[in-house]
Formats: structure tokens, sequence, C-alpha cells
């Protein structure tokens, strides 16, 4: 993907980026960011035709670098327990944002947007095959009810953590948590004679 963006529209996300990392959201103005990464207006609205739309493809490139990037060679090792293997899908995906906390605020408020389905459907498309790897002989009740309870426990996460009520560390121990209590709860009902 990276080699595919030319480098204007590398330098645009670039500092779109930096822009939201350092001066949040409601900072980003489409001239600074043509001033900044020394393209003109023009380009900026004939690549992404509005300012959410720049921003969510700025967030989306950051996701697929630091986030997602990885997940690719995912594969289960053999003997790990589920919760394990589950972290080990979850936790790189989680925590690039400990390290840039103001792109998460970011991104959860463009996530939030009318467009913000966009960064979702990417992420499940990321995240799906190492997911169902890790998940590879689970019962498909599991899988249905585990992602219902993940999205909506990610979703609330960082909602508290944009409206201040937590700290960006408490994220990942919280889905570790959770994970570890699901996955307790279904291997001891899976062993049931």
């Amino acid at each position: 993907m990276e080699s595919a963006l030319g480098q204007g529209e590398h330098r645009i996300r670039e500092t779109v980026v930096e822009l939201l990392e350092v001066q949040g959201y409601d900072a980003i103005q489409v001239r600074e960011v043509a001033r900044h990464a020394r393209v003109s207006l023009t380009k900026i609205y004939k690549l992404y035709g509005t300012r959410d739309d720049l921003i969510l493809a700025a967030l989306d490139w950051w996701m697929a670098r630091n986030c997602y990037a990885g997940l690719a060679e995912y594969s289960a090792a053999p003997g790990e327990s589920l919760h394990a293997a589950l972290m080990r899908v979850l936790r790189p995906i989680f925590e690039p944002w400990e390290r840039h906390p103001g792109l998460l605020v970011a991104y959860f408020r463009a996530r939030a947007s009318a467009s913000g389905e966009t960064l979702m459907s990417h992420g499940i498309e990321a995240v799906f095959p190492a997911a169902m790897a890790a998940l590879e002989d689970v019962d498909l009740g599991f899988i249905r009810d585990l992602d219902a309870i993940l999205t909506s426990l990610v979703y609330g996460l960082m909602g508290r953590f944009a409206a201040g009520e937590i700290a960006v560390t408490d994220i990942v121990p919280a889905i570790d948590r959770t994970m570890f209590w699901l996955t307790a709860g279904y291997d001891t009902v899976r062993a049931r004679p």
C-alpha cells in the first residue's frame, strides 16, 4: 500500500497524522495541511474531497502501518491457550495507541462520524485472517458472542479515554482481563462432558 502512494500523498497523510497528534481533530485545516505538506489545496481536494475524508484516510493509513502491519504473518502457535492466541492478535493493534494517545482521540472521533464505518471495515479486513487463525477450533456461537462483546468493549474504552475518564494505558489490560475471563468460561463449558 505504501509504495502505491505518491510522495505528495505520503506527505499529506504524514502531516495530518502529526497535526492530529499534536493539535487534535478540531485543529485540522486543509490549508495548514497543504502548507506543511508542501502541496496545493487543489491536490488535497482532488485526492480526498473533504476534510473528513482527508482525516479518515490519514488515520486509516496510520493504522495499517502501526496496528495491522504484523497481523499478516500471524499463525497460531501449537498448544497455545485461546487467551494467549487472542492477545497475540489484539495486543499489537492496541499498544501503538499508548505511544500515540492523541491519535486515539482522533480515531474515536472519526470512527463516530458519518463516514467512520470505513475505519471499522478496513480494521475488520486487516484483523479477520489473524483472528480466525486464533479461533480456528472455536464454536461459531462463541465467535459471534466474542465479536459483539469485544466490539462494544473497545468502543466503550476508547470513548472513556477520549472523555478523560481512563488512561490510555488502561485499555490493553482491560481487554486482556476480558479475554481471559471470556476464554476461561468458554474453556470450562467446552471441557464439560
